[in-house]
């Protein structure tokens, strides 16, 4: 296990729709995390269209701090959308993201920063334990299985959005998904592009504001139908081939 050198810099991004609850301590805790890990910082928010009160407390943080980057999308361009624009935008040799709804813990990014030593350049978080209503416990965990299997994936949680990756990696693919399956499409293509990876537990939180946008039935049919034409493009092509 071979540590890094120096003060690697890193790029903290969320994306944001309709957290007005949540992104403020998300953003604060983002840049208390980021100063005891590294003086080389960015932090970013990609604001997907949100009709609370989220863009009014963003700006307000950006007059505090300077090293805050605020995107803002005119429209909703879901998911995938959000999390490409803030691959983008990120400029330092680490990235690292998770959701503006505060079901993750961003302070947790200490634990994947110790992990990503140099012979790793992906690290993935795993649920310990799910913390959300029954049924979407259910399509989550089978939405999780599922997507494993199809696109023979090499970490077990895809469905866990708290990953710290190098920016060299992220630059060697193209992500085409304007939906949550932009988690597998992320995944398979850094696998793909020689990604090496290590994962880890970390907690998940009950949703105190706002809502998923995930688990609805227009959002999900969305999801799946690009699932199945990534699995097209990713798995079944390398068949067809051969």
């Amino acid at each position: 296990m071979k540590r890094r050198k120096g003060s690697p810099s890193i790029s903290i991004f969320f994306p944001c729709y309709n957290d007005a609850g949540s992104i403020g301590k998300l953003v604060e805790d983002a840049f208390t995390t980021a100063r005891k890990i590294t003086p080389d910082y960015e932090v970013i928010v990609v604001d997907d269209g949100s009709t609370d009160r989220s863009r009014i407390i963003l700006k307000s943080l950006a007059k505090k701090h300077k090293k805050l980057k605020l995107i803002f999308h005119d429209k909703n361009k879901g998911y995938g959308g959000a999390l490409k624009s803030g691959f983008e935008v990120a400029t330092k040799e680490y990235v690292f993201y998770t959701d503006g709804d505060g079901q993750y813990d961003v302070r947790e990014l200490s634990i994947l920063w110790l992990l990503m030593t140099d012979d790793v350049n992906f690290v993935n978080g795993i649920k310990m334990s799910r913390q959300d209503p029954s049924y979407r416990i259910f399509i989550g965990n089978l939405y999780s299985f599922v997507a494993r299997w199809m696109f023979i994936l090499p970490t077990y949680d895809v469905d866990c959005d708290f990953r710290l990756i190098r920016r060299d990696l992220i630059k060697k693919i193209k992500l085409t998904s304007m939906s949550g399956s932009i988690c597998v499409e992320l995944v398979k293509k850094c696998q793909r592009a020689g990604a090496k990876f290590r994962q880890v537990s970390v907690h998940h939180y009950q949703r105190k504001h706002g809502q998923s946008q995930f688990f609805k039935p227009s959002r999900l049919l969305s999801t799946f139908k690009e699932l199945s034409l990534l699995w097209i493009d990713l798995v079944a092509a390398k068949y067809i081939k051969l």
